[in-house]
């Protein structure tokens, strides 16, 4: 009887197992038909998202820093291609959905768009159907005491695509003649109005002391020589003055300048570098070899330097000496002048 039993029990109970898994692999069967779907739709989804992110995207080779011109008169489809070719877009056809979304129509804004950086689709099309063209004025510092040299420098590093050699082409023989001054200029900016700015900006400034000048009485070609020296020589107007009045007295007695401030503009050393044969050195800005005036200016003057230039003060000095904080000491004769090297250089 008990196996009887045990029998029976054992076969109900499986029949009773199996009814339940029989229902629970149905219903995850069901279950998991339905997920696929789900699954599917998910994954088709995601698929189209990440193209339409790729599209989307700026172009690896996307123009930063430059402009890109868009016409007047083109049509929406032409601009597209423009922007295309330029690589600031991908999608022709999804900037053209997207402009159409934004402005309605199919019409975009004519004119030069500047791009600082890499932008998506969308921005780009927030851009030219609203005309965002993005190009501000950059502020630019020129220092005074800059050469040719230093200015294009400092234009290359504020414009990516400043043409330095072009700069330093347009720009022979105007050393001295560039004024050092804080400008403003679009970001595609070209060198010859780079040029044209500085050297209106100088006869500008001129034309303020120009009596002092002719008052003065040296040609303007001097005038400007000097104070290039005055600016490199000296840090301060009351200095400049004094210096001047003593290189002007060197000239004057047929005295060598001996300015270290030259050797900047010819080898780029200063006072502390200099060697013998450096003040050896054959070139028309070496005031140890050569009487006078050099060859031209060695930097572009500040106002403040040529205005010293033209009012230099009295003094009964021929020899001075700066040290490297920027004092300047006097000597009346080469003796007193040893003695202040030893001093305080």
């Amino acid at each position: 009887m008990k196996i009887k039993y045990s029998n029976f029990f054992t076969v109900n109970k499986f029949k009773k197992m199996w009814q339940r898994l029989s229902t629970s692999l149905f219903s995850s069967y069901v279950f998991k038909k339905e997920n696929r779907v789900v699954v599917y739709l998910v994954a088709t989804f995601a698929m189209l998202f990440f193209v339409f992110c790729i599209i989307s995207a700026a172009p690896k080779d996307f123009p930063s820093h430059k402009i890109i011109e868009i016409e007047e008169g083109l049509t929406l489809s032409q601009a597209a291609s423009v922007l295309s070719k330029h690589s600031v877009i991908r999608s022709e056809a999804l900037f053209q959905f997207l402009v159409i979304t934004r402005a309605g129509d199919r019409s975009v804004f004519a004119g030069d768009y500047f791009f600082n950086e890499p932008i998506s689709a969308f921005r780009v099309s927030k851009r030219i159907a609203n005309g965002i063209f993005g190009i501000d004025p950059v502020k630019i510092r020129i220092l005074e005491g800059s050469t040719i040299y230093e200015i294009a420098e400092a234009f290359s590093l504020e414009f990516a695509d400043f043409d330095i050699e072009e700069f330093l082409n347009l720009a022979e023989g105007m050393e001295g003649y560039l004024f050092p001054d804080t400008y403003f200029f679009l970001p595609n900016v070209t060198p010859e109005q780079v040029i044209d700015a500085m050297s209106e900006n100088f006869e500008n400034k001129i034309k303020t002391i120009q009596q002092q000048i002719e008052e003065f009485g040296k040609p303007l070609e001097d005038v400007i020589i000097m104070a290039s020296i005055l600016e490199k020589e000296a840090m301060h107007t009351e200095d400049r003055k004094m210096v001047a009045d003593v290189l002007w007295k060197r000239i004057d007695i047929g005295m060598p300048l001996q300015v270290d401030a030259a050797f900047l503009y010819i080898n780029g050393k200063n006072t502390y570098n200099l060697t013998y044969d450096d003040l050896e050195i054959d070139s028309p800005y070496n005031t140890y070899k050569y009487r006078g005036l050099p060859k031209g200016p060695i930097a572009n003057p500040s106002l403040d330097s040529i205005l010293a230039t033209v009012s230099p003060e009295k003094n009964p000095y021929l020899f001075y000496l700066s040290d490297k904080e920027g004092n300047i000491y006097y000597a009346e004769d080469f003796e007193e002048h040893k003695k202040n090297k030893r001093l305080y250089l």
